[in-house]
């Protein structure tokens, strides 16, 4: 059955989003503007109509049809079968992706299989992390935490156990931070103590937590400086931070690991107080 792509083009969201973003340097503005958008609201895309996308958009119908041709596809129609499979699987519930993964590796040794699959999946994101990470961006994010009063902790849902190994790993490094939760609903409250001294570290990806988006929002408003981790150009934490990091986490049967941005946020903490320890009063450096 033809679908309206060409050989070679990504019938699948992760594909799709790696070619978009492979490709994000050299898109016209107006088509760099749906991409954005299409990342950012994925189900809108895939039941939204032309007209009602191109208006959230801010763009003519026509460049849909331009952004889907960019990317090699026969038309916007053709583009949007990609999106509304991605919603197919996302909706896949976590007992359904048991019951396909267990048909995949069924059989004697499975659970062996089901851990090597995931110890693959952690091992290219790390390795894509290895080779993409701005060494350059890593230092000044460093020095800009270690400088803080306060570091301010951002993350919710899956990204929830990156802020709670980057609360404890502070605590123990004698780090003033505030992890940013409350079953008070008292987080506004929290956020109102954050100064131009403080700063902010918001950790999302895709599907975007709002709470984390309207936090980093919240403090990018009050000049309270923002470093994200997320996976995406067009994030919409990106908007917002004045360093940013791109992680793209490999999955296992539906399943994301979490070891390229656990790595990242460990190396963090540990820079975090080694910096500070060097500024401390009447400590000995090493002569070179």
């Amino acid at each position: 059955m033809d679908d309206g792509t060409a050989p070679g083009l990504p019938r699948d969201f992760d594909g799709l989003r790696a070619l978009i973003l492979s490709r994000r340097q050299s898109l016209p503005k107006r088509i760099a503007q749906v991409a954005a958008y299409a990342l950012d609201n994925p189900d809108e895309i895939a039941f939204g109509t032309a007209a009602s996308i191109a208006i959230a958009a801010g763009v003519q119908p026509s460049t849909l049809v331009r952004f889907a041709q960019h990317l090699g596809f026969d038309g916007f129609t053709s583009l949007q079968t990609v999106f509304r499979e991605r919603l197919r699987e996302r909706n896949s519930s976590y007992e359904e992706r048991l019951s396909q993964l267990r048909a995949d590796v069924g059989g004697n040794g499975a659970n062996h299989r089901i851990l090597e699959g995931f110890l693959t999946a952690s091992g290219t994101s790390l390795d894509l992390l290895a080779r993409s990470l701005d060494e350059a961006a890593l230092d000044r994010a460093i020095a800009a935490l270690a400088s803080a009063e306060t570091i301010y902790i951002l993350a919710r849902r899956r990204s929830y156990p990156v802020a709670s190994y980057m609360a404890y790993a502070l605590g123990k490094l004698g780090v003033r931070y505030q992890l940013v939760e409350s079953a008070a609903g008292l987080s506004p409250e929290i956020l109102s103590f954050a100064t131009k001294r403080d700063i902010a570290l918001a950790v999302s990806f895709s599907p975007y937590a709002a709470e984390t988006i309207d936090e980093a929002r919240v403090l990018c408003e009050r000049n309270v400086p923002v470093i994200a981790i997320t996976d995406s150009a067009f994030s919409p934490l990106v908007q917002f931070a004045r360093i940013w990091f791109e992680v793209a986490e490999a999955d296992f049967g539906g399943f994301r690991t979490l070891s390229a941005t656990m790595a990242l946020s460990m190396a963090l903490a540990v820079g975090i107080g080694d910096a500070r320890r060097d500024r401390k009063p009447g400590k000995d450096r090493p002569r070179g």
